[in-house]
């Protein structure tokens, strides 16, 4: 069993590691906001942010899937976790919504990655799935291991994603930090916008960039 100091010293990685994620990603924005020239919003309108790397993870249903499993669709991913008190619940209507919309776009898939795979195991996601009435053929939910999905977050998106110490959490309950933002990424896993979830006006956006990419506009 840790003793305490352990426990704090343990605590205190997390801290720096999550601090160091969000500087770095914080620094990567800043460099894209000065490349697009003073663009309002650097992170849309179908640029190239780099190509997805290769995974390895479990989805709801038992199976593994990886990157070739989603070559030649368009996705979308976002990370969540299902007691998320803050943002995922939005996040998820808003991913049943963009199911709905574009119910007849075969080659559209949606992908939501839990950040706390060691509450969200399989069948724990596939109640969470059921929930938001998530098409198994098209919406995709992923765990695996914690270190492999934090590091996909962190490094494959450059978004951030850390378990909150005991010690910090909130009262609302969050037991852990991640991005809002929903990633559009191409037929050729080439990501091509980031878009947050929560702002209406970004969703309206990511329709019409998605449906670019879809070739239905």
């Amino acid at each position: 069993m840790l003793s305490n100091r352990n426990l704090i010293a343990l605590g205190f990685a997390v801290i720096v590691l999550s601090v160091l994620s969000g500087v770095a990603l914080w620094n990567w924005q800043a460099n894209l906001q000065r490349q697009g020239g003073g663009e309002e919003r650097p992170l849309e309108g179908l640029k190239d942010f780099g190509a997805v790397p290769e995974f390895s993870l479990i989805e709801r249903d038992g199976r593994r899937m990886t990157l070739s499993d989603l070559k030649g669709k368009v996705w979308i991913v976002n990370f969540i976790y299902t007691n998320c008190p803050d943002t995922c619940p939005i996040q998820s209507a808003q991913m049943r919504q963009i199911q709905e919309d574009l119910q007849n776009e075969k080659d559209l898939r949606l992908v939501s990655i839990t950040v706390d795979p060691t509450r969200d195991t399989p069948q724990v996601l596939s109640q969470y799935a059921k929930r938001f009435s998530a098409d198994p053929a098209r919406w995709f939910f992923l765990t695996g291991e914690k270190e492999e999905i934090h590091n996909f977050a962190q490094n494959g998106f450059r978004l951030g994603a850390a378990e909150i110490p005991h010690e910090k959490r909130p009262e609302s309950g969050a037991t852990h930090t991640h991005s809002p933002r929903f990633v559009l990424v191409d037929r050729d896993a080439q990501i091509r916008g980031y878009y947050v979830s929560t702002d209406a006006e970004a969703m309206k956006r990511l329709r019409r960039d998605l449906k670019v990419l879809l070739g239905s506009e």
